[in-house]
């Protein structure tokens, strides 16, 4: 970490990492935000960012396999491989462990702090590791057996445990394998085999990291947008070709320019497909022309005037064009039309958005993806045509659409929303919703009490205001939400009801 205090890395509201000082101040991961920051007042939150944190530990993992024994990384941060050839060679566990230290400590590395622990499996060693400890063979179970009930990774089944008074994982694994599967099942069954110092499986060594990166240096250096954008689609080409051979497809492109002034521009983009390199040039010559306005003729930021010719790049030119593929996955093809043939329309969609995008701007052309949230209007929100879908904690965000053939679909870990209306979704959503009346067999106005209960059957619906109702010929509900009780003035409590009228309309 670049910063000097306490800092804590949130995925889904959640701390997955934390630093030194965070933990001296009791922040854990696995916490929720705001109990990590009551703790720690102080604590600076970071949004994680996978990408970063894969680049930034890719050099750890070259030291793990300078041993030469195959590494295992399920996630950034977190390492293992087998110690008996490494040991046998250093001269024991011990020596193996300081020889692995040294050569992280020669690393240049910002805020780098690790912990080695050695045991038998993946399990007691990241347990060992926690305490820096290195346990004997044969001895997990025994070192297993005092730690905490957490230790486990399953919040859910740790508060279940403790609820029925098991507090270490040696009183968990005492408990007979059967009763275990009965009560909680298969994933149960696999903790109680942790839990006493049983793998579940042995290690998945990692695949060697693939440079897919492409550069290109220009000499002289261009100062002509139209020739960056020649250079950069053959670079997009190129990196089509790569991604290709290694059977993986691309959903996030990150692009960076230097120019011969020292300045750097980087941007991201959404990657729907397959690369299309005329797109990605065309996006990057808008970068570029709006770049070089804010410039100004001077080269720098918040120039007087306005460029004369805005295909100049500032400050001499680009002197270097490089694309990096980002999150990558398995290319799973292309879907053919029956008749064989591959669909037509993607590109020239793409390459007439790019084009309006430069005339109107890129915020000027957008979509619709579907994000987290309770209500039908929260979980819609327009996205400019090319951006990153929206990752923002405890959202799902996922194209209204669906995929490009070859696409990558982007993560959905379909985070909990209490409250939230089931499917199916009203097809027309109001700006500011309608006031209506919805009333009982007697006229009286239905009501939803505070434990979500509503005070009759619902038999009419009118406008306010209006004499005139029409039969309700079915309903189901309430939904009861209480959102942002914490924020006082920002609370909103609420209560959806679906209701079908009897000329077959449905309302919500």
């Amino acid at each position: 970490s670049r910063h000097p205090g306490p800092v804590a890395v949130v995925a889904e509201e959640r701390v997955v990492a934390a630093s030194v000082q965070a933990r001296g101040e009791g922040v854990r991961p696995g916490q929720r935000r705001r109990d990590a920051l009551r703790r720690c007042g102080s604590l600076v939150v970071l949004e994680r960012r996978l990408g970063d944190e894969r680049r930034a530990f890719a050099p750890v993992l070259e030291v793990l396999e300078s041993f030469g024994t195959p590494v295992a990384s399920c996630e950034p941060g977190w390492a293992a491989f087998a110690t008996r050839g490494p040991a046998r060679r250093c001269g024991g566990e011990a020596a193996l462990v300081a020889a692995l230290s040294a050569l992280l400590a020669d690393l240049d590395l910002p805020g780098r702090w690790w912990r080695v622990g050695i045991g038998d499996g993946a399990f007691v060693a990241t347990q060992a590791a926690a305490v820096e400890a290195i346990v004997a063979r044969g001895a997990g179970a025994t070192f297993l057996a005092h730690l905490e009930i957490e230790a486990l990774g399953r919040p859910e089944l740790a508060e279940v445990l403790r609820n029925l008074g098991i507090t270490t994982l040696g009183e968990f694994a005492a408990l007979g394998r059967d009763e275990v599967l009965a009560r909680f099942g298969v994933d149960g069954g696999r903790a109680h085999r942790l839990a006493g110092g049983h793998e579940e499986a042995p290690l998945t060594p990692r695949p060697r990291a693939l440079d897919l990166a492409v550069t290109a240096s220009l000499d002289p250096p261009a100062a002509d947008l139209e020739a960056v954008a020649v250079v950069t689609s053959g670079l997009a080409e190129r990196l089509a070709e790569r991604l290709a051979r290694s059977g993986l497809a691309c959903a996030r492109l990150r692009v960076e320019v230097c120019t011969v002034g020292g300045d750097r521009l980087a941007c991201a983009w959404s990657s729907e497909g397959h690369l299309r390199p005329a797109v990605v040039a065309e996006r990057l010559r808008e970068r570029l022309e709006s770049w070089s306005a804010i410039q100004g003729p001077t080269g720098r930021a918040g120039g007087a005037s306005q460029p004369e010719d805005v295909g100049e790049v500032a400050q001499g030119g680009v002197e270097r064009v490089t694309l990096v593929p980002e999150e990558l996955a398995p290319d799973r093809g292309r879907q053919l039309e029956l008749w064989g043939r591959s669909h037509g329309g993607d590109e020239p969609a793409a390459r007439a958005t790019a084009r309006v995008q430069k005339l109107l701007g890129a915020a000027a052309v957008v979509r619709p993806v579907l994000v987290g949230g309770r209500g039908p209007g929260e979980r819609v929100r327009l996205v400019p045509v090319g951006d990153p879908v929206p990752r923002e904690a405890g959202s799902s965000a996922r194209p209204l659409r669906p995929a490009l053939p070859g696409s990558v679909a982007p993560e959905d870990p379909a985070p909990p929303w209490p409250g939230r209306l089931p499917a199916p979704s009203p097809s027309i959503v109001v700006g500011i919703p309608r006031a209506v009346r919805l009333l009982d067999a007697a006229g009286q106005p239905i009501g939803v009490d505070g434990r979500g209960a509503v005070s009759g059957i619902p038999a009419a619906l009118g406008a306010t205001g209006a004499p005139a109702t029409v039969a309700v010929a079915a309903f189901c509900g309430p939904w009861p939400v209480d959102e942002r009780w914490w924020e006082g003035a920002g609370r909103r409590r609420r209560a959806r009801i679906q209701v079908v009228t009897a000329d077959g309309e449905a309302l919500l």
